[in-house]
């Protein structure tokens, strides 16, 4: 026990740079759901990696953004208390979007979060694969100049390229100390808010432009029945009535086909069949209520 290591590691980053993809090859499963559009994550979703001599707390967080409304602003506060609680911080950039990783590196709320936490740092660098070998050793050249990250690692997240050195990076900064969760834990959340996560990945998938963006899913209800399927009652939550018809769709279609989809993913993740029922309810302006946003988990009781 006395050489037992364990921390927090905080991953970063843009919106759309890959923190998700990053989390979950790192665990070497699926925990976090993962679109191409960005603004996919907007809570901190703990993953948990344990070993025989040392246990990682994975936190992804949503993207770093200048908040448009309560909700994002809301985000941006749990990428703030994910960096305070962070022994590590991972920042990551999409080397594709962002070539030399100046946007990134000189955004004002990406500099505020690095400063607030002195812990160690660790620079990965996305997308790997889609930059040329020369180029990317010239970024890595200029960060490793400034002598403010501990490595500095280009990975392709998607394809788990390089995801070893990112993670033997962590262990070396990891602080000795026991083991904060039992070893056959993975996450702190139930199964309630994976299946939501789950359907809300769907959406994001199957609809375009603002729907998704628009969206929250909750699970009223979840019955496991031995013997027999599990009962799963989830309502997607939206802002206008045209959103509504948009997410059912002509005759029903879109939101049959979203089912089918979404419970599949459901079933797979559970290991076990599940009767999923659907609806929509249209809660006007919800990105924007604190009383709302508090009863969907976004606003925390301060302690």
């Amino acid at each position: 026990m006395a050489n037992t290591k364990a921390g927090y590691a905080t991953i970063i980053g843009k919106p759309n740079t890959g923190k998700s993809t990053l989390m979950n090859a790192l665990l070497g499963q699926k925990i976090s759901i993962t679109t191409p559009k960005p603004q996919t994550t907007r809570k901190r979703i703990l993953g948990i990696l344990s070993d025989e001599n040392y246990q990682i707390v994975f936190l992804d967080t949503p993207g770093i953004l200048d908040p448009a409304y309560l909700l994002q602003e809301k985000m941006v506060d749990e990428i703030d208390l994910s960096v305070h609680d962070a022994d590590i911080i991972i920042l990551m950039v999409d080397i594709q979007s962002d070539p030399e990783g100046d946007i990134t590196l000189k955004d004002e709320l990406v500099a505020k979060m690095l400063e607030q936490n002195k812990r160690p740092k660790i620079l990965v660098l996305n997308k790997a694969d889609l930059s040329t070998q020369e180029h990317m050793q010239s970024v890595i050249n200029k960060f490793e100049e400034s002598k403010n990250f501990y490595a500095i690692v280009p990975v392709s997240a998607s394809l788990g390229y390089n995801i070893t050195s990112v993670l033997n990076a962590i262990i070396e900064n990891l602080p000795e100390g026991p083991k904060l969760y039992p070893d056959d834990i993975v996450s702190d959340e139930n199964e309630r808010f994976f299946v939501s996560e789950i359907i809300r990945e769907k959406i994001f998938e199957l609809y375009m432009e603002e729907v998704p963006y628009s969206c929250e899913v909750l699970i009223p209800d979840f019955k496991e029945k031995e013997g027999h399927k599990d009962f799963i009652q989830a309502e997607v939550v939206v802002e206008k009535e045209s959103q509504k018809g948009i997410l059912i769709g002509k005759q029903g279609a879109a939101i049959k086909k979203l089912g089918q989809i979404s419970r599949k993913s459901i079933e797979e993740f559970l290991g076990r069949e599940v009767y999923l029922d659907l609806r929509v309810k249209v809660r006007s302006k919800w990105r924007s209520d604190e009383k709302m946003l508090k009863s969907f988990g976004y606003i925390r009781d301060k302690e």
